[in-house]
């Protein structure tokens, strides 16, 4: 009770009403929530409220997740709620080296909250002992298996006692999510609060646009935007990097998340646009899940995503806790059947709008002309850069 006093919750939302009575009498969950809803709270009180009574200094908590952002989130609420009960958490992910997470064992702390690969390796080297277990969360579990992590799953789910509650949440159920719930879990409660329609506190707009133009619309629509808080997604690491510096070009703070930065890189492009430094974000859909930040005001997709899921995802990272957010979205003819797929599901047309001010007409470029019949090349381009700053690009480091 003290932790929730300090983290400023004062009304339960629906999917903590209804999980964490469960959750409590040691039940079996099944849970199906939109993101932005409390689901963490959900499942931290209740392992709180458990580990308030018995031994200390063991892991007895297992949260298992798919990225390392996604950890550090959970640990967060875990240390927020825990204000006052002396219990300890650490995270456990790759990326990094392991020598603080194995300090940290050794210390001694009751929840861990992991990504399934480094867990495994700690458990193998018996610095990370699982038999006293009584609880174990599986979040995102359609993530993980997206992500190729549910063999390694299931190897978790071996090394930890099989006399335990187990708590599964899931945003859709693929058959092979569906197999490892039947699996692990005894009788669950199903608990689902709708996942099929992206939050009623976001407004969605549709800017069609030449894709040789889009780079030119997303800046114009940066500059109507009087927001500090706006995440930008693109379908590939490549194009992340591309859009980002063209941002940066056209004179705004931005920095930009994928996999294909190094863990330090993403904790400070994360740190930064929460704290305002950076207003732009410029994303893979690495962001897409689990990202809890509640400023986020807009979400623009710079590329249609490919699944329905994955758009009601990308734009569930605004509004968020009750506050309202804006989605828009950059789309070229090929994105139509996409369009009348996310229409169906919200029962609605999706508005289409044009930006009066925008020349929509220039032609788009020549294309680079192709190889000679002699054998010889086109003369290669420009190395492209690799790294962005507001007025300049930076060399790429040889």
């Amino acid at each position: 009770m003290q932790g929730i006093k300090v983290a400023g919750y004062e009304t339960a939302t629906p999917i903590q009403e209804a999980a964490i009575p469960a959750a409590l009498r040691g039940r079996d969950i099944i849970g199906t929530a939109q993101t932005g809803t409390g689901k963490t709270a959900a499942f931290v009180l209740p392992i709180l409220n458990k580990l308030l009574n018995g031994s200390k200094g063991m892991p007895r908590a297992l949260i298992v997740t798919p990225t390392r952002e996604l950890a550090e989130q959970i640990n967060q609420v875990v240390h927020q709620l825990a204000v006052g009960t002396g219990l300890r958490s650490a995270t456990i992910y790759g990326g990094v080296g392991a020598d603080r997470q194995i300090k940290a064992l050794r210390h001694g702390v009751e929840i861990l909250v992991a990504c399934p690969g480094r867990l495994l390796d700690l458990i193998q080297q018996r610095h990370a002992k699982m038999e006293r277990i009584e609880i174990l969360v599986l979040d995102e579990a359609d993530r993980m298996f997206d992500m190729g992590f549910l063999p390694d799953v299931r190897r978790v789910i071996k090394a930890v006692p099989e006399q335990r509650q187990t708590m599964l949440f899931s945003a859709t159920f693929p058959p092979e999510v569906e197999q490892l719930a039947s699996q692990s879990l005894i009788e669950p409660q199903k608990i689902s609060m709708g996942i099929s329609k992206p939050a009623v506190t976001v407004a969605h707009a549709l800017y069609p646009v030449p894709p040789h133009l889009k780079s030119a619309l997303l800046a114009k629509l940066l500059k109507q935007i009087d927001s500090d808080s706006v995440l930008v997604f693109t379908r590939t690491k490549h194009r992340a990097d591309k859009v980002a510096r063209q941002i940066a070009h056209a004179g705004f703070r931005v920095t930009a998340l994928h996999g294909d930065r190094t863990q330090g890189q993403r904790e400070r492009a994360l740190h930064g646009f929460k704290t305002g430094h950076f207003p732009i974000m410029v994303a893979t859909d690495i962001a897409a899940r689990g990202l809890d930040i509640d400023s986020i005001t807009h979400v623009i997709n710079y590329d249609m995503p490919d699944t329905a899921d994955a758009y009601i995802h990308r734009i569930g990272r605004t509004g968020r806790a009750q506050r309202t957010g804006d989605a828009f979205t950059l789309v070229t003819p090929e994105d139509n059947d996409m369009i009348r797929t996310l229409e169906r599901i919200m029962k609605t047309p999706l508005e289409r709008k044009t930006l009066p001010d925008f020349d929509y007409s220039p032609p788009p470029p020549p294309k680079p002309a192709p190889h000679h019949r002699n054998g010889s090349r086109p003369s290669r381009p420009a190395p492209t850069p690799t790294s962005y700053t507001k007025n300049r690009l930076a060399p790429r480091r040889r």
